[in-house]
């Protein structure tokens, strides 16, 4: 397929760094010279500390993009997907205990209606909600996602960079940079430029290397995806979709064919696979649950305002009464989270009731109902009535989020809602790097005047997104604030933390900048 042209307004800097690394992930770049890769040895892969490290610097970039999205519910229905394809990589000894141990093993959402997911080096894998908005079911996302993470487990991107001279990956930090630098520029000529000519380059370089490895994510992830208990209807009926749509004219909503072209090995391989495990495809029932967390993508996906009123409109055609109880609940899910973005608060409060009522016996699909409900009641500044719709006793991501977005907005503090604080407290001690959790504390300090904590908790942050500079400057400011206290008023312990932390910081800091500097220009 032809690269289609593109409109820079319309080009995230995602898609600018995604079609770079899929350059370097997919293709074979000829030998430039003979010198050693860094960080590779005599044709040895990429270490995988080296990979991390570049994973790293890409994932700072997708952190600090207006497309980055962290929501709560659609991130734990993925990581829910995530963590059960991790465990079953494990028990099949494709996730070896090195990789499982160094790389990060993250997933970043993109607010994108584009239909497409992406590896990255180092463990960190890229979702777009325009995924998650058309795949039917959980097995069709576990299909990408196992593909996707096959070419993690796989090396995909230290195998390739193991045929490179060194100019190789100065080219392709080069065009990273090129593309970053593109969408911070004012310039959308020189980001579509960019775009592409990276993407012809791509179409002109589909070597066998580039197949082989399509063709090893398509027997691993399969193995991975059923391992970890989905449906291989899933496999099959998502293969179908594609398939479908490479038939079609390329409009640029599945870039997803692109970087992964179906070929007809591969499409008969699947096939065969499919059969040989389980027998001809059958569509797989649309759940409630999975069909009100589409929904969400779909609304959350930078829908315009035409589209939030149509789906309003829908619940009130004759196509919701033809509609199966799933699908209902979907096309509600939607209507009364576009009226909440539209600010029609009773409109919203009358779909969500709606939606409560027919969701009641699927407790799956009433929670999503009542999460919804709850995030009504907090967009339409009435904190007490979101209380009811929200499990104080559910130490979940959404729940903890919500409940502390409450005691934010009823100025309650960490002192006021002490098991709150400690549930929280706890979250980041298992999940170090969850920037949006060690946010929402700082608030719940900030709203009960806890500046010290406050501070501390929003430079964490700021670290668990690689932004050192401005964790380092959070930290000085926190020991800034300790120096002009009163001896009685200081926290000794949470001092020594802050002091800790900022030599920490500073050092990774040092590091860093040394780092940029080194880049090639």
């Amino acid at each position: 397929m032809p690269p289609t042209s593109i409109r820079p307004s319309t080009l995230p800097i995602l898609r600018r760094c995604l079609v770079a690394l899929l350059v370097l992930a997919q293709l074979l770049l000829p030998p430039l010279a003979s010198a050693q890769l860094p960080g590779m040895s005599g044709g040895d892969e990429m270490t995988a500390a080296s990979e991390r490290q570049l994973g790293d610097s890409i994932a700072r970039e997708l952190y600090r993009d207006n497309s980055y999205i962290d929501d709560p519910v659609l991130m734990e229905y993925v990581d829910d997907i995530w963590q059960k394809l991790l465990a079953a990589a494990r028990t099949r000894g494709e996730l070896t205990p090195e990789l499982d141990e160094r790389f990060a093993w993250q997933i970043a959402l993109m607010r994108d209606r584009e239909i497409n997911a992406f590896a990255l080096p180092g463990g960190y894998m890229g979702i777009n909600l325009g995924l998650i908005a058309v795949v039917g079911s959980r097995d069709e996302l576990a299909t990408v996602m196992g593909h996707e993470l096959s070419h993690i487990t796989q090396r995909h991107i230290s195998r390739m960079l193991a045929r490179q001279s060194r100019q190789a990956p100065l080219m392709l930090a080069a065009m990273i940079l090129g593309a970053i630098a593109a969408a911070k520029s004012k310039s959308g000529d020189a980001g579509q430029a960019l775009i592409v000519g990276t993407q012809a380059y791509a179409m002109n370089s589909q070597l066998s290397f580039s197949r082989d490895m399509e063709r090893e994510a398509d027997r691993v992830g399969f193995g991975v995806m059923t391992q970890a208990g989905y449906a291989p209807q899933g496999a099959a009926t998502m293969f179908e979709k594609l398939q479908y749509a490479s038939r079609l004219t390329d409009n640029g909503s599945y870039p997803y064919l692109r970087s992964h072209p179906l070929t007809s090995e591969r499409i008969a391989d699947m096939q065969s696979r499919f059969q040989l495990s389980h027998g001809q495809a059958e569509v797989l029932p649309l759940k409630m649950d999975h069909a009100m967390i589409s929904a969400r993508a779909r609304v959350m996906a930078r829908a315009a305002v035409d589209q939030l009123r149509s789906w309003t409109e829908a619940v009130n055609s004759s196509e919701f009464n033809q509609a199966s109880p799933a699908a209902q609940a979907g096309m509600l899910y939607a209507a009364a989270m576009s009226r909440m973005q539209l600010r029609d608060v009773a409109q919203a409060r009358a779909l969500a009731a709606k939606l409560l009522q027919l969701t009641a016996s699927n407790e799956p699909a009433a929670r999503l109902a009542r999460l919804l409900s709850a995030q009504i009641e907090l967009s339409a500044g009435a904190p007490m009535r979101a209380v009811p719709f929200i499990d104080a006793s559910a130490n979940k991501r959404p729940e903890l989020f919500l409940r502390a977005q409450v005691a934010v907005a009823m100025r309650q503090g960490a002192k006021g809602s002490a098991p709150l604080e400690q549930s929280l407290r706890d979250w980041v001690a298992t999940h170090p790097r969850d920037a949006g959790a060690w946010r929402m504390l700082s608030q719940l300090y900030e709203s009960g005047n806890d500046t010290l904590r406050a501070v501390r908790s929003d430079a964490e942050a700021n670290a668990a997104h690689f932004d050192y500079a401005a964790a380092r400057d959070r930290f000085k400011a926190a020991q800034d604030l300790v120096r002009n206290l009163k001896p009685g008023d200081v926290d000794y312990y949470e001092a020594s933390i802050v002091d800790t932390r900022a030599r920490e910081i500073d050092a990774l800091w040092r590091q860093q900048v040394r780092e940029e500097r080194d880049q090639p220009r």
